[in-house]
């Protein structure tokens, strides 16, 4: 077996996790449920057998949850890089982007504070959103690509684009449930992912 050279952790919701078609190892200890395919972190590491990539995503938590256990998930793995993908159930549930940007920014800050890499993925599209909603996802997804460009350890990835219909990028081209993306999807984040993880290991 090749011994892991860099140790990636991917930190988020449900998008992380892999919803429906998977439970993560947070979720069901120790090493998950379901379908492995249906996890971008299967797919980075199916790439690259080199990378351990822990998955620690949770569904249905929004940001400021995901902040609040950034230390034991992230600071505690002994991660070269973190990949974040965090705000779609804020949106959701209604909270606004400036709440949102603020905990975002300050799991990036402690990230990058601590000398580890930082992938910012954007925020998913789901196809019930209203257009208030995707208005909101654009102004945070906006910010964070902002953020990245300004960070010398940070790197932009538009996770959202590698997901949505080629007609319609409010929607997502395959879902099972009109709120994740498919097996397919999480693949397709993860080709969008691996540019952006090598690019980031660089710096």
């Amino acid at each position: 077996m090749t011994s892991p050279t860099a140790t990636i952790v991917a930190l988020g919701d449900s998008t992380t996790a892999g919803t429906p078609g998977f439970l993560s190892p947070l979720e069901h200890p120790p090493d998950g449920s379901g379908n492995p395919e249906s996890q971008y972190a299967y797919w980075l590491m199916h790439t690259h057998p080199e990378w351990r990539v822990l998955n620690r995503g949770v569904n249905g938590e929004r940001s400021d949850q995901i902040r609040a256990r950034f230390s034991r998930d992230v600071m505690r793995a002994g991660a070269d890089l973190v990949v974040i993908v965090a705000g779609v159930n804020d949106i959701y549930q209604g909270r606004q982007p400036a709440a949102i940007v603020e905990d975002l920014e300050a799991m990036y800050e402690l990230a990058l504070e601590n000398g580890l890499r930082v992938v910012a993925g954007s925020i998913l599209p789901y196809n019930t959103a209203t257009s208030s909603q995707n208005q909101r996802m654009c102004i945070v997804n906006a910010w964070i690509q902002r953020y990245a460009r300004h960070r010398r350890r940070a790197t932009w990835c538009d996770t959202r684009a590698a997901v949505t219909h080629p007609n319609d990028p409010d929607r997502l081209a395959a879902s099972p449930d009109d709120l994740h993306p498919s097996p397919d999807g999480y693949r397709l984040m993860a080709l969008a992912l691996e540019p952006a993880i090598r690019t980031a290991l660089l710096k």
